[in-house]
């Protein structure tokens, strides 16, 4: 009995993911009003559930902030396979972060950072087979550099992950890696 109950509880364990309290230290700060800001690019992947790549896509980013300290993510993705995609997230302030909504965003998601790093979870709408499906999307963000934030999303269905996201996000007119 005792050897089960320690198996579960390690098994328990080992999905545990990272906590945000873990980057609170971290340098340098990711603020996303200021990281966010203006005309960036993104270059990435998309993953299946085996880990294998099964596109790559390349995005730009217009982001801009209200007075009020509303911020609109404007994202245009074109896939190696001649798809395009846009998506135009809203970041509403509330207390200790943003509530993050788009068209394609049915369950809202709640944006909170520290340190280095950013936090999302949301349930995206994404096309499958004739028609879509409501995909879980876990969402950390790290930054590395001052113009240069990595991130990786893990996408779920039923509490399976199903897919992966990675892309490297950068200012425009960063020399990083041009």
């Amino acid at each position: 009995m005792r050897a089960t109950i320690l198996s579960l509880l390690l098994l328990l364990g080992g999905c545990a993911g990272p906590n945000l309290s873990d980057y609170r230290d971290e340098q340098p700060r990711l603020v996303p009003s200021e990281f966010f800001q203006g005309e960036l690019t993104a270059r990435g992947v998309v993953k299946d559930r085996s880990g294998a790549v099964i596109r790559t896509f390349d995005a730009t980013i217009d982001a801009s902030w209200d007075d009020d300290g509303v911020g609109t993510l404007d994202e245009v993705f074109q896939y190696n396979d001649g798809e395009t995609d846009t998506r135009v997230w809203t970041l509403t302030p509330e207390q200790d972060g943003y509530r993050a909504t788009a068209g394609d965003v049915t369950e809202s998601g709640f944006m909170e950072w520290q340190g280095n790093a950013i936090h999302m979870n949301y349930v995206l709408e994404v096309p499958y087979g004739d028609g879509t499906i409501n995909v879980r999307m876990d969402d950390w963000m790290y930054q590395v550099t001052p113009d240069t934030v990595i991130n990786e999303t893990t996408m779920s269905k039923w509490g399976v992950q199903v897919g992966e996201v990675v892309l490297v996000i950068q200012k425009t007119g960063s020399d990083q890696g041009q």
